[in-house]
């Protein structure tokens, strides 16, 4: 098991240095990671969008550097792709304190936390993702460091073992989470300040995208990032990824400028339809409404029939599907809406109105 747990010896850079870089999605090549890396806003000013939840951050960060102590510890919740992992960068930067890096599953017993946690200098911040996926033994162990800053270490086995309490300087956690419906109570009463992030609206995503060209010195013409911003399932990471797809295509293909053309022509290569669904999506649409004549069908069911396992789908083509009102989950199973037929080309039953009854 390796415990990725890494501190900015300079400060907390959030450009494109290679603790930048290591925070982006595993799997990523190297070009997409400093592509990613450098994209990062660097504080509350940059950041584009959630514009609630960076007013209540700023308050608490500027109370806490006006009092001359840590902030209280920082819980973000949201989907994929939101900014979690940039605004827990941007805390240790508006701070000036190093970041630390961890996550849940690379936490798989309380001596990995504690070795963590015994390690953190005062003021510093400790990054868990995918907080909700900590061992037991660890929460518990967080527990009482993030409310009395001290660890217990258990010295010796069986009846001669013994509890030896270690101090710990003021240190402030931020939890970042996909599914804040599985943090157990006692954890998430902890975070003193708690942010949910939302999708965001296409003139949010426009300016991701005006400033993301300006990074990568790529020339995007307004109704191009309009275009891209309204297939980018309100979601910034995306946006960003179809702008780099975009631009390849200008380059190779096109007159290296991002233009509408070029725009709905790298989007039509890389199957990413009007409405921002992509292969996946369409597939789940399909067998939904060609081979089980609309549904209701379980969720195995549906996933086999795609060639994929049930839990892509529901993790990854389901929520945007039935936020974007194509499918609907029933006791019965998944149906498509008119909207999905509709979608599809196709003209919707008679009856679709009846399967949600």
């Amino acid at each position: 098991m390796v415990l990725v747990a890494e501190a900015w010896p300079d400060g907390p850079d959030t450009g494109s240095s290679p603790q930048a870089s290591a925070l982006v999605r595993p799997g990523a090549d190297a070009a997409e990671r400093a592509a990613e890396a450098a994209l990062r806003p660097r504080n509350l000013a940059e950041f584009v969008g959630q514009r609630v939840v960076c007013d209540q951050l700023s308050l608490v960060l500027d109370a806490a550097r006006a009092r001359g102590r840590a902030p209280d510890h920082v819980l973000l919740a949201g989907p994929p792709g939101l900014g979690k992992t940039t605004l827990a960068m941007i805390v240790a930067a508006e701070l000036g304190a190093s970041l630390r890096v961890t996550s849940g599953p690379a936490i798989q017993h309380a001596g990995d936390l504690a070795a963590v946690l015994s390690s953190l200098d005062e003021g510093e911040v400790l990054f868990i993702d995918e907080i909700h996926r900590l061992a037991r033994a660890a929460e518990e162990l967080l527990y009482v460091a993030m409310e009395d800053f001290r660890v217990d270490v258990v010295v010796g086995k069986g009846a001669g073992a013994s509890a030896i309490p270690l101090a710990l300087p003021p240190f402030t956690v931020v939890g970042a989470t996909t599914r804040s419906g599985l943090l157990p109570a006692p954890l998430r009463d902890r975070f003193g300040f708690t942010a949910h992030l939302d999708f965001y609206d296409v003139g949010e995503l426009v300016r991701v995208l005006v400033r993301s060209a300006g990074l990568l010195g790529v020339q995007l013409a307004d109704d191009a990032a309009a275009e891209i911003a309204s297939r980018s399932r309100g979601t910034p990471r995306i946006a960003n990824r179809l702008l780099r797809r975009v631009r390849d295509w200008a380059q190779v293909r096109g007159d290296g400028t991002c233009s509408l053309t070029a725009a709905r022509a790298a989007l039509e290569v890389y199957e990413v339809d009007v409405r921002g669904l992509d292969r996946l999506d369409r597939a789940v649409l399909d067998a939904l409404c060609r081979r089980f004549a609309g549904g209701p069908v379980g969720l195995t069911t549906l996933a086999v029939s795609v060639g994929e396992e049930p839990e892509t789908v529901e993790t990854v083509a389901e929520p945007f599907l039935v936020r974007e009102g194509f499918i609907a989950r029933t006791p019965r199973g998944r149906v498509a809406t008119a909207e999905a037929w509709t979608h599809l080309g196709m003209v919707p039953p008679a009856a679709t109105g009846t399967l949600f009854e």
